[in-house]
């Protein structure tokens, strides 16, 4: 997997990827990470300026087309191709784990970051591809949206998790949340593990484990219920779950 960010910030991306698993991952050569600043792409006469006033009105600056589409194509130049290209917007679709499993299968993903009051529509029209959002929300840049892409796409390249199972068996798989999770000790200050997890009994645990995200699910994040893969055996369930709640 090879990142290519496109951002006026280059130094923010590349202290914030190079460390912990990422940073390993990197390391290792199996990702690689590029943070191409666009003010390196500006006017020579505008000496890295790469914003200006809307037409039309209005408060702040808008990005400036041609820096941006300059950086593109010395990309598209470097590796050969024209990438799969991300705006990171608000306006876009909201990124999910399915997208992020779906965006691992790319040789090459290019994260364009905006900022200011965004980026001039007619290079967006000419070089994006995917719109996404990592929710409802404003920030000042598209920075923190692309390293949180970045990261939960990075778990799904292999050999980057030393698990394996934990990519696969975590928060939003079948789009269910995650089970709770113990370690030791066995107690703490009063709180004891569930002794189903001490049985042994591998199935009694599976069985625990799926019971608890459907229950958690419910209770945290019911949206998502209508988008999950669920069995008969899930359904009945939450229907005793929910009418357990009702008769409380």
């Amino acid at each position: 997997m090879n990142y290519h960010v496109l951002t006026l910030f280059p130094e923010m991306i590349e202290s914030g990827m190079n460390t912990s698993i990422i940073g390993r991952a990197i390391e290792k050569g199996l990702i690689s990470l590029e943070a191409v600043n666009i003010r390196d792409y500006a006017e020579e006469k505008r000496k890295g300026r790469v914003d200006d006033y809307p037409y039309g009105g209005g408060a702040g600056m808008v990005m400036q087309p041609e820096p941006v589409y300059a950086a593109y194509q010395a990309l598209c130049e470097r590796i050969g191709k024209r990438p799969r290209v991300i705006y990171l917007t608000p306006q876009g679709q909201v990124f999910r784990q399915s997208l992020a499993q779906e965006l691992a299968g790319e040789e090459n993903l290019v994260f364009l970051c905006g900022h200011y009051e965004g980026i001039d529509e007619r290079v967006l029209e000419e070089i994006v591809t995917d719109y996404v959002s990592v929710g409802d929300y404003v920030l000042t840049g598209g920075e923190l949206p692309a390293m949180v892409m970045m990261d939960a796409i990075s778990r799904m390249v292999p050999g980057v998790l030393n698990n394996e199972e934990s990519a696969q068996f975590e928060s939003f798989q079948d789009n269910l949340l995650e089970y709770p999770q113990y370690s030791r000790p066995e107690e703490w200050r009063g709180k004891k593990v569930p002794a189903v997890l001490l049985s042994g009994h591998h199935g009694n645990v599976d069985q625990w484990r799926r019971e608890q995200s459907l229950k958690r699910t419910l209770e945290r994040r019911p949206d998502l219920l209508e988008i999950a893969e669920l069995s008969n055996k899930d359904r009945k369930y939450l229907e005793l779950l929910l009418a357990n709640e009702e008769e409380a």
